[in-house]
């Protein structure tokens, strides 16, 4: 890349000029200036930013003011790519090295890095580690930017042997400066990023780990298939991630979707090779709009406008859950989140874990920690937003409410927009007790579904062998329903008064003492009454809408013509659409109007490159032409 005109300024005002001309804003987001800053000084950084806090500027940038290599440490092979393209369209010269890469390609990459013309080079962990690069980037580095770094800790929820070697490379290049990035760590995975990858005194830029823009709702699962199905039905026509625990769901699932007409794909590691790919292009170029997967899916996933994310299931930690749910809405415009919870998946993540033998005792520690961490958040009839935020350290400033919504709190969970309700103190410590009371008379012989057609007081001919239906608990909360018994029976198991031991392959209920202390009235429980179906998430009009911060009018018929546009423009040039420009932009254009480059210039995300590329286009469409014939 040629020097950057702008390297002759101040470092703030340099900075702040290619902010503009590469990327078209006016402003950093929290912290990038200070993480940019930091670099340009030489000195090494922590960055903890949440997904779509703009983690990539912040060693990007350094890169497009000309001063000299910026190498980025990423496991995401499948996305370098994609992050070379979209690079490329702000204007950096951009490369990256990895054991995908056609050897044309490669041998190109390696030209140009050896002329000095590479600016920004992406290498995977195991690539850096062969040793060959050193020689080439050792002139002109500048930084070195690990990406995905809590992948570093053995506290970290993706834990990467070939990470825990990348301190004896960084010590090849004691001039470079280091940046950690990340967008989930909790304070001991911060110390541990730290400690391995041997930052020298580093600056720490740690964000809030909230996203105001993604509505968080945990629901009891009931009818899994159902309750996927409605919340794709509300977002018909839009990008979503459907997560299932086994590669046996995520097939039932996807062939259910299917059969009810949604464009879908399954996505697990059993699947041959070129079917995972083929999924995973279609969705990244928007052919396809929904994907049901395994966690497999995901971490080289960077398509912005994914307008919701669905867990069929648990996830194994808070820390899974932040990073997967955090795929909705990278775009900055709203999205939903939803959990269906079921305590069965965290006994499955337990036997999981040790299908291969006994954990270290401290493994066993961890897992268990992020087990109740998790059921917690799932069942807690606690702000979402809230809990999140305060698993990761941070405080959460509740906001007042809409003027359009009756919710306070963080009006953008199921809990604060009234669609799980807490029981009294009075009302959720006697339903526990009928509960627990149930599971005591059983004397932990019996299964999870046997206790709950007790209380239901479903008479069946092992129930009348047995004579449980003379019991007095026979019957105690017929008039709850099924849902609510199963829901407040996992809430139990997740605070501790009730556990699901396995005896002879066969998982039985039982009674623990602390349930057996409450039952004396020693302690405390919160309940709540199950929530909701997830039928209440915003219509596309209001979340285009809301995603511009302000009552802008929104164009429906507008944007989706921009769309088209932007999709036809991406095919020709073999990039997934978000590279071209986010939808937030494209929500701009369509409520904005513009109708000169000048204007066009001052929408957000439209630099000089992409002015100078599509404006003209862009402008065509706005005007009333079609995409067909503006592409």
């Amino acid at each position: 890349m040629e020097r950057d005109p702008a390297q002759t300024e101040r470092p703030a005002a340099a900075a702040q000029a290619a902010l503009r001309r590469h990327w078209g804003y006016e402003t950093f987001k929290p912290l990038q200036e200070e993480a940019v800053a930091a670099a340009l000084a030489g000195q090494d950084c922590l960055v903890v930013l949440p997904t779509g806090g703009g983690k990539s500027l912040c060693y990007q940038l350094p890169a497009a003011m000309g001063r000299g290599l910026v190498l980025v440490v990423s496991p995401l092979i499948a996305l370098m790519d994609d992050q070379v393209a979209a690079a490329r369209e702000a204007g950096l010269d951009a490369d990256a090295l990895h054991s995908n890469l056609e050897a044309g390609h490669r041998g190109e990459a390696y030209r140009r890095l050896a002329a000095g013309k590479t600016d920004l080079l992406y290498v995977s962990p195991e690539r850096l580690l062969v040793g060959d690069l050193l020689e080439d980037v050792a002139p002109r580095l500048i930084l070195i930017a690990v990406d995905e770094a809590h992948c570093v800790s053995h506290w970290g929820h993706e834990f990467r042997p070939e990470y825990r070697r990348l301190a004896e490379v960084l010590e090849r290049f004691p001039r470079a400066a280091r940046m950690a990035l990340t967008a989930t760590a909790t304070p001991a995975v911060q110390e541990d990023i730290c400690a391995q990858l041997a930052l020298r005194g580093p600056a720490r830029f740690i964000g809030h780990p909230d996203r105001p823009n993604l509505v968080y709702r945990a629901f009891a699962r009931r009818d899994q298939t159902a309750q996927v199905l409605e919340v794709v039905r509300i977002h018909s026509g839009e990008g979503g991630i459907v997560y299932a625990q086994t590669r046996k769901d995520v097939e039932r699932l996807a062939a259910k979707l299917e059969g009810e007409g949604v464009s879908c794909a399954a996505y697990h590691a059993g699947l041959p090779a070129d079917r995972r790919r083929r999924a995973q292009d279609d969705f990244v170029n928007e052919r396809l709009d929904v994907v049901v997967a395994t966690i497999a899916f995901g971490m080289g996933i960077d398509r912005s406008n994914v307008r919701y994310v669905v867990h069929a299931n648990t996830p194994r930690s808070i820390e899974h859950y932040q990073q997967e749910s955090g795929r909705a809405g990278r775009d900055g415009l709203p999205a939903d989140c939803v959990l269906l919870f079921a305590a069965s998946d965290l006994a499955l993540h337990r036997a999981l874990a040790l299908k291969d033998g006994p954990l270290a005792p401290e493994r066993q520690r961890v897992l268990e920690r992020q087990l109740r961490e998790i059921g917690r958040y799932a069942v807690a009839p606690v702000c979402r937003h809230r809990l999140l935020v305060e698993h990761f350290g941070a405080i959460y400033q509740a906001k007042e409410a809409d003027a359009d919504m009756e919710a306070a709190g963080c009006a953008a969970c199921d809990v604060c927009l009234g669609e799980t309700k807490s029981l009294s103190d009075e009302e959720a410590l006697l339903t526990a007790k009928k509960v627990l009371s149930g599971a005591w008379r059983m004397g932990g012989r019996f299964g999870a579904g046997y206790v709950v057609n007790l209380l239901l007081g479903r008479n069946d001919e092992r129930m009348t062998r047995n004579g449980h239906d003379a019991l007095q608990v026979f019957g105690i909360l017929k008039e709850s329903g099924e849902a609510a018994v199963r829901s407040w029976m996992d809430q139990l198991i997740v605070q501790g008064f009730l556990e699901v031991v396995e005896e002879r392959e066969y998982p039985l209920l039982r009674i623990t003492p602390a349930g057996q202390d409450l039952c004396r009235d020693e302690g405390a429980v919160r309940l709540g009454v199950p929530a909701a179906p997830a039928g209440r998430s915003r219509k596309k009009s209001r979340t285009l809408r809301k995603g511009l911060g302000a009552d802008l009018p929104s164009d429906e018929e507008l944007f989706e013509r921009l769309r088209r546009l932007r999709r036809l423009i991406a095919e020709k040039l073999g990039v997934p659409p978000y590279v071209v420009f986010h939808d937030s932009a494209l929500v701009e254009m369509a409520a904005l109007k513009p109708k000169t480059l000048a204007a066009l210039r001052g929408v957000k995300g439209v630099g000089d490159r992409k002015l100078e590329r599509y404006g003209r286009v862009f402008l065509d469409v706005i005007s009333g032409q079609s995409p067909e014939s503006a592409a």
